[in-house]
């Protein structure tokens, strides 16, 4: 899936997303388990929004995304930010040839954009091989009870003076995904109008205990599983799902 268009309002639509919690998180676990370096890999960058905070904080930042579009908005907020920012184009099931990281990251859910186990699979070791030994791999999932309750035949609308969408999210083809598809007005200040674009936006999310299962089968420690930024393990209502590992 590339976000086209996406990209270039994207920082817009996401403005309340909580990007300091997730730095947050990031720079306590690598000071909790003794992260072995600075050199950093973020997984699914997009924008660059956390890989740009995490290079304010001293670390050697690789951006990695699968849109192109994406990868040039971050490449410009680095410029304008005279920030120093690794980016490559490349699909995490996929990814090679980048060399070794102390900790690799994979935030904002965008480890259920992938559309199969296999693909999850896939990535985990790709992740592993790009590991230092001892490295730290942290991520965050949707919770089976996020797709199902939170999701699932939900619509949520936007009305701005620049941007507006609507958000129709309906059950996917699998058990515990959704599609969210995406109807977006973007005002063209030249014309003064609104231009119209649509997209379709598809996740999948898995267990604790899958997501756990592969981890491992992968070689990884898992170091911890907890819930919605908090300290506690997950529970029946959780609606995000953070793992801690690390290659050994």
């Amino acid at each position: 899936m590339s976000y086209g268009e996406f990209a270039y309002i994207y920082d817009v639509l996401m403005q309340d997303v909580p990007y300091d919690r997730w730095l947050e998180f990031f720079l306590e676990k690598a000071e909790k388990f003794n992260l072995p370096g600075k050199n950093v890999m973020d997984l699914a960058c997009g924008t660059g929004e956390l890989a740009l905070r995490m290079a304010q904080k001293g670390f050697q930042v690789t951006g990695v995304d699968l849109s192109e579009d994406m990868l040039m908005v971050a490449s410009q907020k680095a410029n304008d930010q005279s920030a120093h920012l690794k980016l490559y184009l490349q699909n995490m099931s996929e990814l090679e040839g980048l060399g070794l990281y102390d900790i690799i990251s994979i935030f904002c859910d965008s480890l259920n954009y992938l559309s199969s186990p296999d693909e999850v699979k896939e990535t985990f070791n790709r992740v592993y091989s790009h590991l230092n030994k001892n490295g730290l791999f942290l991520f965050d999932v949707h919770s089976i009870y996020k797709m199902e309750h939170i999701f699932l035949n939900q619509t949520f609308t936007e009305v701005g003076d620049e941007v507006s969408y609507i958000w129709n999210s309906f059950k996917g083809e699998y058990p515990y995904s959704v599609e969210h598809e995406l109807t977006f007005f973007v005002l063209d200040e030249k014309t003064d109008q609104y231009t119209r674009f649509d997209e379709l936006h598809k996740q999948r999310t898995y267990s604790v205990k899958e997501y756990s299962l592969w981890l491992e089968e992968a070689g990884f420690e898992i170091l911890e599983v907890t819930a919605d930024f908090s300290y506690e393990e997950p529970n029946e209502s959780s609606e995000r799902v953070f793992f801690v590992c690390r290659k050994s």
